[in-house]
């Protein structure tokens, strides 16, 4: 009947997961996911051997309360922050139920083999009370668990400006990295032959304390453009730690569980660096996000800028808008506003459609949830793909925020750090109003040549009002 309750587990697991690749199914796949837990939770509990009720419920009653608290005070421009330490969370726990396992059932199981009447010691791949794979699967959830748990704590800094965004390069960052790396593998390498109970507990102490320090190299020197690559690659590792995890409990369940997790953030890791014409080589390595100076570094000339009314008349007129969201969306949380907007254009017999770039945002999917928050139809959100052959034949380009994701120089000058980098072409539409508050530029730093072009109106301000405003004269335009 256990097993029984795993497989039911896990087969809600999968579908849930199917369901999350869509967004009109992902909130069915979401409740999927949520009941294959509880199964699997249920389940665990019941073919416990011993649980402490006292200490389960206690954590549960607290688990709930931060949740609860954090659910409500977090808002959606900090989502990002939070995922990443979820993330980070999830290997943590990864690794100390590993080291609380460890303790259990090889220190102490050690003291009781290795007793005084002991003959001889045993290293912890022969500890007869221990996972057969253990000293390696107990090695890999340390270090995996470790570098997720400090690099989304360097990420989650850098989301929320406690780290500066811009890469922070260490002059010897490679070889400190490749030495760090080095070190921890022969931890690893030394723990599977050491007798010593509690020179094994030293050594994956150092394990973990290198792994902690190597997560935190690997992070630093990345942009805060690429953050979104960076999120979808900690929940891989997230996944990869749990499922070690699983190997050292005999847990089958949790071997499944982190193997999907894994193998869809390394799927959507992929996703995202194409969508940055980046390489996976590039973000394991680090240094990932160096600009390296390059791009068009000259101040503006002959940007035009328009008002909430000279907006209002050029959307008025327009046969067919497309809204390109970004993080300045989510910043001046304008969503709800956007969607009256779009509303609006619609009765006076606009087609409107919303471009999505899959790195918009600070988070994968990050203007998917806004704009499903404002309750924007599914069927007018269209990917890179699917649009951007339109913007040719449309009147307005409506962008909202965004600039790295428009920048017309990374298919139009090959030294700018953002070449070949796929963009939503904005710079074909008849015209393009961008709301912003200034003309600094994104995350990655450089110019947008886009702001100069003779089809481009710069709304500048925060966008909330200034979209209130547009919205306010089209009302009383009738």
């Amino acid at each position: 009947m256990l097993d029984l309750g795993y497989i039911v587990a896990t087969v809600l697991f999968v579908f849930g997961l199917k369901d999350l690749s869509r967004v009109r199914t992902a909130r069915r796949g979401n409740q999927l996911a949520a009941l294959g837990m509880l199964v699997a939770v249920v389940v665990a509990l019941a073919g416990a051997e011993k649980v402490s009720w006292t200490l389960l419920g206690a954590g549960l009653v607290l688990g709930a309360a931060v949740g609860a608290w954090l659910a409500r005070r977090v808002e959606m421009t900090a989502m990002p922050e939070m995922v990443a330490l979820f993330n980070g969370l999830g290997g943590f726990a990864s690794l100390f139920v590993v080291l609380a396992q460890f303790w259990n059932d090889y220190l102490l199981s050690a003291v009781e083999v290795q007793g005084e009447a002991a003959t001889q010691p045993v290293t912890l791949a022969e500890n007869p009370n221990f996972f057969p794979v253990g000293a390696v699967t107990v090695f890999l959830t340390v270090l995996v668990g470790a570098v997720t748990f400090t690099g989304s704590l360097v990420a989650v800094g850098k989301l929320s400006g406690r780290i500066p965004g811009k890469p922070i390069l260490l002059p010897v960052r490679h070889l400190l990295n490749a030495a760090l790396g080095v070190a921890v593998l022969l931890l690893g390498w030394l723990l599977a032959f050491e007798t010593s109970g509690w020179l094994t507990a030293t050594l994956l102490i150092f394990v973990a304390l290198l792994s902690a320090a190597l997560g935190i190299l690997l992070v630093i020197p990345i942009g805060g453009a690429d953050m979104p690559v960076v999120i979808s690659l900690l929940n891989s590792y997230s996944g990869i730690a749990a499922s070690m995890a699983g190997f050292v409990l005999g847990q089958q369940l949790l071997i499944v569980c982190g193997a999907l997790v894994g193998a869809s953030g390394l799927i959507l890791t992929r996703l995202m660096c194409k969508a940055m014409n980046r390489s996976l080589a590039n973000v394991l390595i680090g240094g990932f996000g160096d600009t390296g100076g390059g791009g068009d570094q000259s101040e503006y000339e002959n940007v035009r800028s328009a008002s909430a009314e000279e907006a209002a008349m050029i959307l008025e007129s327009a046969g067919s808008v497309i809204i390109v969201p970004g993080y300045g969306m989510a910043v001046a949380q304008a969503q709800h506003v956007v969607k009256e907007l779009a509303d609006l254009l619609e009765r006076h017999g606009a087609q409107v459609r919303f471009a999505i770039h899959p790195v918009a945002g600070r988070m994968p999917g990050h203007m998917n949830v806004l704009l499903a928050e404002a309750d924007v139809d599914y069927d007018k959100l269209w990917e890179l793909e699917r649009i951007n052959n339109d913007f040719a034949s449309t009147d307005v380009a409506l962008v909202i925020g965004a600039n790295d994701v428009v920048n017309p120089a990374a298919i139009e000058d090959p030294e700018s750090p953002i070449a070949g980098m796929p963009i939503l072409n904005v710079h074909e539409a008849g015209t393009v109003l961008v709301v912003k508050r200034s003309l600094s530029p994104g995350y990655a730093g450089i110019k947008n040549p886009l702001f100069e072009r003779d089809n481009c109106l710069m709304g500048f301000g925060d966008g909330k009002q200034f979209l209130t405003e547009v919205v306010n004269e089209l009302k009383e335009a009738g």
